[in-house]
């Protein structure tokens, strides 16, 4: 049974990070490279999502919460505090 469903640091965090960097970045430029760096974005999250399922977490739940914690702004800079 799942008794707590928190986010906890380091567990795909980095991925989270460079797959919002990454999806962020490739909304800036034109073309077949735009659809490339957004489905390496996409893949990046599968290692948190496999974190997630290992766990027994609902996968979608917490990287929804991975995605909004990523994208909070005065945590002092670029994913401190996630």
């Amino acid at each position: 049974s799942l008794q707590n469903d928190s986010v906890v640091a380091g567990g795909g965090a980095i991925e989270m990070e460079l797959s919002k960097y990454l999806r962020d970045y490739s909304r800036t430029i034109p073309g077949k490279q735009q659809l490339l760096i957004g489905a390496y974005a996409k893949a990046l999250e599968i290692i948190p999502r496999q974190l997630c399922d290992n766990a027994g977490f609902d996968a979608t739940n917490i990287l929804n919460k991975l995605r909004a914690k990523h994208a909070q702004v005065g945590l002092g800079g670029p994913g401190q505090g996630t």
